[in-house]
């Protein structure tokens, strides 16, 4: 770990190209996660006493405002892009089937909430340019943490890496059945406006029956299942900063709902973990 810090004290680009597929790559991602469990620490506690300025909680004092829409999609896309980019244009070495699937199945994800997601939501709210700022940044980082360590680093013998393992098996599972809920419940918050009426309601149908924020309790199950397939660090890391950024999201929407709909709003009904919270 030594040599990699002292190179990042003359941190550059070929530094860093310098280093690829090498053992100080490897240490630089597993810094990376380690960093980014850190990052979520921070994110959750933030979070919990700010809401994120966006949507309905977007306000002037977070700076200048963008188009939600477009900032949507430029925010997510190098999750998309990179990942293609670093399988067909970089030398991974002898990537594994389990490599390849998960790396495919984290492209579908971003392909889906980048494209068609991005593509369908409707324009009028604004996001603040700092926040999507952040998102980029965050998206970039990751969509390269993740597609290296799971490209050029998964070897065989390391962890259980074959296809018909049973955490590999169930947490691939998880994963398609997280990204089932995440779509149905976005459909279901663009269905209430589908009559162009006005105003904010109750989301009714699927895991809304359970949580307010059911949209984002499908990208915890996503993450988790895809933590599980992986087994390692960089897959963890991510999941952990996946439960630190929505929850308290969460949290702010279930009470924005009791406070707005108060009586009416369905009283079982957690914030993002049925049952549970």
């Amino acid at each position: 770990m030594e040599p990699l810090l002292k190179n990042f004290r003359n941190l550059s680009i070929p530094v860093l190209w310098s280093i690829l597929g090498t053992s100080q790559e490897k240490q630089l991602l597993d810094l990376m996660g380690f960093a980014m469990i850190a990052t979520a620490i921070v994110v959750y506690l933030a979070l919990s006493f700010f809401p994120a300025p966006y949507g309905r909680y977007s306000t002037a004092a977070a700076g200048p405002q963008i188009d939600s829409k477009l900032a949507w999609i430029v925010q997510e896309a190098p999750s998309l892009i990179i990942p293609i980019l670093v399988y067909f244009l970089m030398d991974n070495g002898r990537p594994t089937l389990e490599g390849k699937i998960l790396v495919g199945l984290f492209v579908l994800h971003y392909l889906q909430r980048t494209v068609i997601y991005g593509s369908l939501i409707r324009g009028g709210k604004t996001t603040s340019l700092s926040t999507a700022a952040l998102a980029f940044v965050f998206t970039a980082y990751n969509g390269y943490m993740q597609s290296r360590s799971l490209l050029q680093f998964r070897k065989l013998g390391e962890g259980y890496t074959t296809v018909n393992h049973p955490f590999f098996i169930a947490g691939v599972a998880i994963f398609v059945i997280g990204m089932a809920i995440n779509i149905h419940s976005d459909a279901v918050l663009r269905g209430l406006r589908a009559d162009g009426s006005p105003g904010y309601k109750i989301p009714r149908g699927g895991m809304f029956d359970f949580v307010s924020a059911a949209n984002y309790f499908g990208e915890i199950v996503e993450w988790t299942g895809f933590a599980i397939a992986a087994g390692q660090l960089q897959g963890l890391a991510f999941f952990i900063f996946t439960l630190a950024n929505l929850v308290p999201r969460a949290m702010t929407h279930h009470d924005w709902y009791l406070q707005k709909f108060r009586s009416e709003y369905p009283l079982g009904r957690t914030a993002i973990l049925p049952f549970l919270i």
